[in-house]
């Protein structure tokens, strides 16, 4: 007889993750009546949003007076080279702008124009200058203001350094989910009417990358076990400037910005190069071409000597760079002893975002499995093959209300929680217990390390069908080992870093082999799933989104017709597309 839960906790809708799309989520369920109850991996005001430094994508026009919603819908498809949700690209496009001026409402201090109006920087891939930004650290304002609103929010309640193990569900309905603290690592019983999971992305299944230690994929994850679907998992974006030198620093986020202010990219030769891959965007391009093209030249033989490119803004004068980009001028200051406004930064590709997630409903963020819903980067849809830069931010608050008022209006329509299947619940707790039994399990320290080097090795920025199924395989082999790895010994629960990795664990083997299936199975390349045995867009892939789903025989994946344009949408990018050449729209 397993366990049980040391605490019940009852709430309306329980929002798992405290992001932007977390926080935005709360609040709107909260303001159409529901309780509410967040839980955060780490602490309230840590989410990873913060490292969405450049700005956040709208089309207010304020400074660049054309820019239209209409022009932002068509960025979008392009960027995700048309497999996006439409809808979902139309719904943010047209929203975006309120959420902003919603944001500062709320307390957000934006750099303004000399006007008095928010001012908007340019980014790669965007026609427009269209970033609203506070220097070079808009996530951190971002969480900062949303997290004013929550804790002065009623009916919110907030459960820090908690973790969620596994979603309950009865009759296809979720009833609750399984968490521990991490402190002491008492079981904890939630008990809700909706679910809103906010949780973000799984970058730490790779070696490098931008993302903090919480991005294990707990969501996808959870998702996937509770029966909801997950979509486009092959799409994984690389960073294309991440910190290189030192070791230590290596994978941490150069922000777009630095191009967006003028940074120009230059090979150990000292050329341009961009002007090779995208001479009529340059450094502005996509960050699927951009990466491309700094790997290229590593592989050439041009690249810097830890084996990146050099990102130079020393053009522009030290005042400039301090006050447009304050942030990275200390972060390069500090942890590589390098004055960006007198040297270049040596940078490269770095994992850095999930198009894939868990497949949702345009209109409300609902999934397959009903009283779920998804917002944020654990979401698929919006940014198709390729996220453009800043989308992510606006993204978060126009699915975070959108997907927290369905939540409140789901659980407001159902008088009562699911009931509780004590026969699953006790088999969750087992799964969750597992590790702690086992004093001499393989380590999940070792095992996280290798499926890190896994996914670095197999699944890189350029793959191949070959190593995909190598990679697959070891998934698979390293996903047996973890059945049987051992966390025990005289810690037990309380500060017990081995169990909770051994749970992260649970989570990135999840979303590593729907990576590996799903990169196998799209025989072209598209946006940020590059392959050199089928280096071309595919017209007929342009109509599939694959769906991963668990089935009785284990994960599948299989291919689903994306919904047609409308005719009027379809002229919007028609008319769009007149201003590039057709090597850029392919």
């Amino acid at each position: 007889m397993a366990e049980a839960p040391r605490e019940t906790v009852e709430t309306d809708v329980l929002v798992i993750g405290a992001g932007g799309a977390g926080m935005r989520g709360a609040v709107a369920a909260a303001l159409s009546g529901a309780r509410v109850t967040v839980i955060c991996k780490s602490l309230l005001g840590k989410a990873h949003t913060v490292m969405a430094e450049g700005g956040m994508a709208a089309a207010l026009g304020n400074v660049a007076h054309l820019d239209s919603w209409e022009a932002h819908f068509a960025d979008t498809m392009k960027g995700g080279k048309l497999i996006n949700n439409w809808r979902m690209a139309e719904i943010h496009a047209k929203e975006a702008p309120e959420r902003v001026l919603e944001l500062e409402r709320w307390g957000a201090v934006f750099d303004r124009t000399r006007d008095g109006l928010i001012h908007q920087r340019p980014f790669g891939a965007h026609t427009y200058p269209r970033l609203a930004h506070i220097g070079d650290r808009t996530g951190l304002e971002l969480i900062r203001s949303l997290q004013d609103v929550l804790v002065h929010t009623p009916a919110v309640d907030v459960h820090m350094e908690v973790t969620v193990a596994s979603l309950l569900t009865s009759d296809g309905r979720v009833a609750g989910a399984l968490a521990y603290a991490r402190a002491d690592g008492r079981l904890i019983l939630y008990r809700a009417r909706a679910i809103l999971l906010a949780t973000g992305g799984a970058g730490k299944i790779y070696r490098i990358t931008s993302n903090s230690w919480e991005s294990t994929g707990d969501g996808t994850g959870l998702a996937y076990e509770a029966g909801a679907q997950l979509q486009d998992m092959e799409f994984v974006q690389f960073h294309p400037t991440g910190m290189v030198w030192p070791p230590g620093v290596r994978g941490i986020l150069v922000t777009e910005g630095v191009r967006g202010e003028g940074g120009l990219l230059r090979n150990k030769e000292g050329d341009r190069f961009m002007e090779k891959y995208d001479p009529e965007r340059m450094e502005l391009s996509a960050r699927d071409v951009v990466a491309r093209a700094i790997n290229s030249e590593v592989l050439a033989g041009r690249g810097s000597p830890h084996g990146g490119a050099f990102l130079d803004i020393t053009h522009r004068s030290p005042d400039f760079i301090k006050s447009k980009l304050p942030s990275m001028y200390e972060q390069f200051l500090k942890l590589a002893k390098v004055d960006i406004t007198k040297e270049p930064m040596e940078v490269a590709p770095t994992i850095h975002y999930y198009m894939g997630g868990v497949r949702v409903d345009a209109e409300t963020g609902a999934t397959n499995v009903s009283g779920l819903f998804a917002a944020g980067e654990v979401a698929s849809g919006l940014h198709g093959a390729n996220r453009l830069g800043g989308n992510s931010l606006s993204d978060l608050l126009v699915f975070g209300k959108r997907a927290g008022e369905a939540a409140g209006a789901f659980a407001g329509a159902h008088g009562g929680s699911a009931p509780i299947d004590s026969r699953q619940l006790e088999q969750a707790t087992e799964r969750l217990l597992a590790p702690l039994r086992r004093p001499h399990g393989d380590s999940p320290y070792r095992l996280m390390s290798e499926l890190q080097e896994v996914c670095t090795k197999y699944a890189p920025i350029i793959r191949e069908e070959k190593g995909l199924r190598e990679g697959l395989e070891k998934v698979l082999e390293l996903g047996g080992r973890a059945q049987l790895c051992g966390t025990g010994g005289p810690n037990g629960r309380a500060f017990n870093p081995g169990w909770h990795t051994a749970q992260d664990l649970h989570g990135m083997l999840i979303n590593a082999e729907a990576l590996f299936r799903s990169a196998i199975e799209r025989k072209e390349s598209r946006g940020a799933h590059a392959r050199s045995d089928y280096p071309r867009l595919d017209a007929r892939w342009a109509e599939l989104n694959l769906i991963t789903e668990k089935t009785p025989d284990g994960m599948a994946v299989r291919a689903v017709e994306n919904k047609p344009l409308p005719y009027e949408l379809t002229e919007v990018i028609s008319q769009s597309f007149k201003r590039y050449t057709p090597e850029e729209i392919s």
